[in-house]
Formats: C-alpha cells, structure tokens, sequence
C-alpha cells in the first residue's frame, strides 16, 4: 500500500535526519561478510535522497561514518571509503537533475586525500543546487563538535572578539558544523535500536525521535513516508501546554 497519499504536504519537517543503522546485521542474516550490507546499504541511500527531494524536505542529514567507526576493522573501513568515492562519482548526475547540494560535517580533515578531495568535487559541482540541502556527516562526532565550538568561542573571548555576556544560542549555533542548518524536525534511527550515537546533540534538542526495527538496506520509501506520518501525528510544543498552540 502506497503511504504518499496519507502525508500532508503543507507540514513536511524542514530537516529530516537519519541514523542509518544495521548493515551488518543485515549481512550476517545473510552469512554474508558485513562490507555486503554497506554495499547494499547505497541502495537505500539513493532512494531515500530521491524521495526526500521529491517530497520537499527542504534538509536531509545522514549520519554516514562517525568518529567511533575509525575503530572498526580495517577492510570494513577502507570498504566504507571505497564506497563512499565511488557513490559521490555515481550520484553526481542524480543530484544535479534534483537540484541538490552536496554538504558535509565533521573532522573532514581525517578523511583520505582521495575521499577528501573527491568529496568537495562534488560539493563544488552542486554548490548553486537549491531545492534540498543533503548533508553527509562524516568523521563526525556530536561532542568533538561541541569542544571545538567551545575552544573557538573561548579565543575570541581572550582574545576581545565575543564578550561573555553575548554568548547565546546563536553564537554556539554559528560556531557548529551546521551553523547554516535549521535545527532537526524528525531524527529516524533503523535497526530497533534507540540511542542517539553521539549525533547532533545539540541539533536534535526538539526533533522528534523515530525509531524503527527495520535494518538501513531494507528501508524504502514507503518506511520514509511512514516515519513522516508519525512525525505529522505529534504535538510539538517546545515547552508549551496544548492550550498555549490552539
């Protein structure tokens, strides 16, 4: 059954990110080695970008290799990186014919000359796309963004840029990776498991969390348009009563 028509395009979550969990899960049901779930994990990937271009959410963030993954195997590592060039050289045309811009977060730097390099080709390609935003966090860590945003904040009060007294959320926020993002409407998380991951805590502070049991290569864009009509379902009140929205 096709979901499309159950979702009120007129209350779209303006940022949609996703932590895209169970590819190796999804391989060893296979008794498959776990760099077969990241390959078909791609799949899911294209689709979900298409679909959330087609339906207009304006910001789609995925959460594609954290600061912790560095620790993980080295083959699934280099794997991971051999996959990422190649799906950046494959969904160049895809996301010109979409209007989308390519972004990234994270410790950048730590990448591979040749991800790095191949990474902002792209972003360069797409940089005058503005239909959606797709942001790829990469070497990305929540609270390594958090200590770099407060060591930078702290040298411009030494050194008489900020004063203390100014410092507020806008500051922290232009400061941040994402300091040309809206703040998340709906964080999806696939797998059945339900932790954040050290992802866009402070970004995430009134999303709405969606947690599903299906791995990241089975998820489609019917799962997309069901996490959307339960986003649509709530009541968000940031800290106000009922009363105080009608």
């Amino acid at each position: 059954m096709d979901l499309l028509k159950d979702i009120n395009p007129n209350k779209l979550p303006k940022h949609v990110a996703i932590i895209m969990d169970g590819n190796g899960r999804w391989a060893k049901q296979k008794g498959m080695r776990r760099t077969f779930g990241h390959e078909n994990g791609t799949k899911s990937v294209k689709d979900v970008v298409e679909t959330s271009a087609e339906l207009g959410i304006e910001n789609l963030t995925l959460y594609a290799f954290s600061t912790e993954n560095w620790n993980r195997p080295k083959l699934e590592v280099q794997t991971l990186m051999k996959l990422l060039v190649s799906s950046l050289k494959k969904e160049i045309k895809t996301m010109l014919d979409n209007n989308i811009k390519l972004n990234a977060i994270g410790n950048l730097k730590t990448l591979p000359s040749k991800v790095y390099k191949e990474l902002f080709d792209v972003i360069d390609a797409t940089k005058d796309n503005n239909k959606m935003t797709l942001t790829l966090a990469l070497s990305y860590g929540s609270r390594e963004e958090l200590l770099n945003t407060v060591k930078e904040i702290s040298i411009k009060v030494k050194n008489n840029i900020i004063s203390p007294e100014k410092i507020d959320e806008s500051i922290i926020n232009e400061h941040l990776y994402t300091q040309n993002l809206p703040d998340v409407d709906l964080l999806i998380r696939t797998s059945g498991e339900k932790r954040i991951s050290n992802f866009l805590l402070w970004q995430i502070a009134y999303a709405e969390l969606y947690f599903t049991d299906t791995l990241w290569p089975d998820f489609t864009k019917q799962h997309l348009y069901k996490a959307i009509i339960e986003y649509q379902k709530r009541e968000r009140r940031f800290g106000k009563t009922s009363e105080q929205l009608s």
